[in-house]
């Protein structure tokens, strides 16, 4: 934590899967992070520059201990989908197994224990793993209206809502290579692109209406808007 103009402010790093989720984070969740908390929150995408880094649990790894040694940095977290993630990650084997709701946790407290491992206890605690369910696309579902309007496709809007209403919440939406939340959405826009209509619909659904549809990114903001303290 450090102060500037004479304001407390916290400092929150994203090491996250790729450009989607970067941009993401620069554009939509940044700017609310601040407004709501004052936190300052930075993303980085895992691995090496122009390679997608969710793949390789190594990488990201590298890049988590790496930013948890930086002192200027009061959080570090993470943005990773589930749907594709190899089983090299820690945790994501076991997760199969979980019900729904606890799959994301044993991949996050595996990873935890995993990088714990090497930093040790006090560093360990600036770590607040996230893995989204099942991938980014899902949170688009919580408005499903939103993604309709920046695709300007009328008649798309009852084909999303429907497959919105076949889930308790948009983070339960399949993990299949047919049926992930991605894949159903390129199948009723043939000129999708995840980095740019992605992130506009996401501005358009707000972060407020994905917190209320979507209890583990709820759970993961809630934890990020505490950084700051009281």
């Amino acid at each position: 934590m450090f102060t500037a103009g004479g304001q407390c402010m916290s400092k929150v790093i994203a090491v996250v899967e790729g450009s989607t989720e970067q941009t993401f984070v620069r554009e939509v969740l940044a700017p609310w992070l601040w407004n709501a908390s004052r936190i300052e929150l930075v993303a980085s995408a895992a691995g090496k520059p122009g390679k997608k880094g969710g793949n390789s649990y190594g990488r990201v790894k590298r890049d988590i201990i790496n930013h948890l040694k930086n002192p200027h940095f009061a959080l570090v977290t993470t943005f990773f989908d589930f749907y594709g993630m190899s089983t090299k990650w820690p945790g994501r084997t076991e997760a199969r197994k979980k019900s729904h709701a606890n799959k994301p946790v044993a991949v996050e407290n595996a990873m935890r224990d995993d990088i714990e491992a090497d930093v040790g206890s006090e560093l360990i605690a600036r770590l607040l793993p996230y893995i989204q369910m099942h991938e980014f696309e899902a949170l688009l579902f919580s408005e499903p209206s939103a993604l309709s309007e920046v695709m300007r496709d009328e008649a798309s809007k009852k084909k999303l809502l429907e497959i919105r209403n076949e889930f308790s919440t948009p983070e339960e939406i399949n993990d299949s290579p047919d049926m992930a939340p991605s894949k159903r959405v390129e199948r009723i826009f043939r000129f999708y692109r995840k980095p740019l209509h992605g992130v506009l619909a996401a501005k358009r659904v707000t972060i407020e209406k994905m917190r209320l549809e979507c209890p583990h990114f709820e759970i993961w903001l809630t934890a990020l808007g505490a950084v700051g303290g009281p």
